[in-house]
């Protein structure tokens, strides 16, 4: 029994190195340009095949990274939308949208590498539909993006979709940016991460609220 234990404490430390080390590359360097040997070698093993088989495929890994942090991310909502209640302010239930990410981040300390391996996953077509899938998967997070959607209840369909996504790019690649930065300049360079929501919050409330021009469709072209 004790043997057996041993060993199972051994292989969750292993894929926690692994992921760790996976994370942290993809972040840095693109979800290609990442071999599973270099993935392996950072995390100290020796085994090249550890990554296939602690996880499988890439899409298995990129979804153990994602679902790692996606746990305490949407805790912290689900806490959030418990104070929120029924508001109607359109400011609260942005902020219950990024506040849990960069409360998140904030948790993790300088280095993070979370908010550039998601804009990573995010960029690539390849991924992307396997990330937001997992994602809109999460009560929590359907919840908020109703929340938002009730506080605009004039938006026509089509933009409401657009803004969706426009908010979601807006949000990763912000705070991307913001990681890397930290990373490299560190905190007294750069804005704390409850700062960096406020302006994330204000932002997004202001897209959600921005007038829409009406648009013209394109003309049809002249016969010759």
């Amino acid at each position: 029994m004790t043997v057996v234990a041993l060993s199972s404490d051994r292989s969750q430390g292993t894929r926690e190195v692994l992921l760790a080390a996976a994370e942290q590359l993809f972040a840095e360097r693109g979800m290609y340009a990442v071999s599973n040997r270099q993935i392996s070698d950072a995390a100290g093993q020796r085994n090249n095949a550890a990554v296939c088989y602690h996880f499988g495929t890439r899409t298995d890994l990129l979804r153990a990274i994602e679902s790692k942090h996606r746990t305490p991310i949407e805790a912290l909502r689900a806490g959030m939308l418990a104070e929120l209640g029924g508001s109607t302010e359109l400011h609260d239930w942005v902020a219950s949208l990024v506040r849990p990410l960069t409360d998140h981040l904030a948790e993790l300390g300088i280095p993070s590498f979370y908010a550039r391996f998601a804009a990573q996953a995010m960029a690539d077509p390849n991924f992307r539909d396997v990330v937001t899938k997992d994602a809109v998967a999460s009560p929590q997070l359907a919840h908020t993006i109703d929340g938002i959607i009730r506080c605009m209840p004039d938006l026509p369909k089509r933009v409401r979709f657009e803004r969706i996504v426009m908010a979601r790019n807006l949000l990763m690649h912000t705070c991307a940016e913001h990681e890397g930065a930290l990373a490299v300049h560190g905190p007294r360079a750069r804005s704390s991460w409850p700062l960096a929501a406020e302006g994330l919050v204000d932002a997004i409330t202001g897209l959600w609220q921005a007038p829409i021009r009406a648009r013209r469709s394109a003309p049809k072209p002249r016969r010759q």
